[in-house]
């Protein structure tokens, strides 16, 4: 017998990419070569993965589906204490982040990543930014990947945006304390887009928003509940009627509460209808 080592023994596809953030923070879980990444600057990366570590993003985390990168904006920071930002020009209440400090945190997220915005959007999470939708989780799901930029403070100074070509993204019409939960709601939704992330794509197809309108009410076994009884047509095993019944539910329920969903709804299909 040979003394010689054995070759290590390959693992298929696996990526190698540079480290970002502190060991610690580094998991040690496999990374298809290609898989979708997020990349997110952050004051607190050990703020991640957070709940995109549980459920299925994390077993896709796990599976090398996609890629999580945590990287510490502290890292890039001025002086002795890693000052991030600076009081804002023209005076004011609170700081704002350097853009020397963000611009060079931008370029070590950029390595490796195309330059094509369309295949690699860059995303600071905004509450003056434009809404997020299931139509945008679409987009950014089809790209190579994305880096997210979770502001802190009163914001970020308007060249790095400028300069980065940055598109800001907003939750909604309230304001957090920053944008790590912003970043992990928005992640969630992407993430779950991924082909092969969900057992059952179809749905994905059945859900709120990806026809325009709200999703039908939901039914399970007992049969009856508290008197209660499920909708007779769901149990007749006729197919034609329950998905009647549940484009019906849908319409109704996006009618009842979300009258702007359900406005675009009419006008979008106005249009096909005088293509």
């Amino acid at each position: 017998m040979s003394d010689s080592p054995k070759p290590p023994r390959s693992h298929g596809r696996l990526a190698i990419r540079p480290t970002l953030q502190p060991r610690e923070l580094m998991q040690d879980t496999p990374q298809l070569a290609g898989a979708w990444t997020a990349r997110v600057i952050t004051l607190f990366p050990q703020a991640f993965p957070g709940v995109l570590g549980e459920s299925l993003t994390g077993k896709g985390l796990k599976d090398g589906l996609w890629a999580l990168e945590p990287i510490d904006l502290r890292r890039f920071g001025e002086g002795k204490h890693r000052n991030v930002d600076d009081t804002p020009a023209g005076g004011g209440a609170g700081m704002v982040l350097r853009p020397d400090v963000l611009g060079n945190a931008l370029d070590v997220a950029s390595v490796g990543t195309p330059v094509d915005r369309a295949q690699w959007p860059v995303v600071y999470m905004s509450p003056r930014g434009r809404p997020f939708d299931q139509a945008m989780a679409r987009r950014f799901a089809g790209c190579a990947g994305m880096t997210v930029i979770c502001g802190r403070f009163e914001g970020v100074d308007e060249r790095v945006l400028e300069e980065y070509a940055v598109e800001e993204v907003s939750l909604g019409d309230f304001i957090l304390t920053g944008g790590e939960i912003a970043a992990q709601a928005m992640l969630d939704a992407t993430v779950r887009l991924i082909p092969g992330m969900l057992g059952n794509q179809d749905s994905i197809e059945d859900e709120s928003f990806s026809h325009g309108l709200l999703e039908h009410p939901q039914y399970t076994r007992p049969a009856e509940w508290r008197g209660r009884a499920i909708p007779e047509v769901l149990t007749s095993g006729h197919h034609g009627k329950v998905a009647q019944w549940r484009r019906e539910m849908s319409e109704k329920t996006t009618r009842d509460r979300r009258p702007d969903l359900w406005a675009k709804h009419l006008q979008d299909s106005d249009g096909k209808d005088g293509a």
